[in-house]
């Protein structure tokens, strides 16, 4: 049985804060959808769904003929929610994630590596932040 499906077994009584807890995990993966499908439609090639390692999570890695482009997901009722969600302590992470990423490269951290930031309000409406940490590198 996989994890999610755990996470979703019916047999345990729910209560309001796993109800909670399973919209939010499921609206996080139609986001992800969502941005994905935005992405490939422009023509990035996805090489990550959700890529883990000992330090944190990146929703989505894109490989492009400029390099890769990694993409944190905030998702919420709307766009200005979503923004605020994102915060310097995540950011923070999101770095220490990369640099983990691109140990794993030919290039290493010689990869030119972009991240973006992609806002999802309740009805899917999408807002980028291309390069969003450009000045904080």
């Amino acid at each position: 049985m996989a994890r999610h499906e755990r996470y979703f077994d019916q047999a345990r009584p729910v209560d309001a804060r796993i109800a909670r807890g399973r919209t939010a995990y499921l609206a996080g993966l139609a986001a992800e959808d969502i941005v994905a499908r935005a992405y490939h439609a422009a023509g990035y090639r996805l090489v990550a769904e959700r890529w883990r390692g000992r330090r944190g999570e990146i929703d989505l890695v894109f490989s492009t003929s400029a390099g890769i482009v990694m993409v944190e997901v905030k998702a919420s009722k709307t766009l200005a929610a979503a923004a605020a969600h994102l915060t310097s302590a995540q950011v923070s992470r999101l770095y220490a994630t990369a640099e983990e990423y691109l140990a794993g490269l030919p290039n290493g951290s010689l990869t030119d590596i972009r991240f973006d930031v992609e806002l999802v309000d309740q009805s899917g409406q999408l807002s980028i932040l291309e390069n969003a940490f450009a000045g904080h590198m």
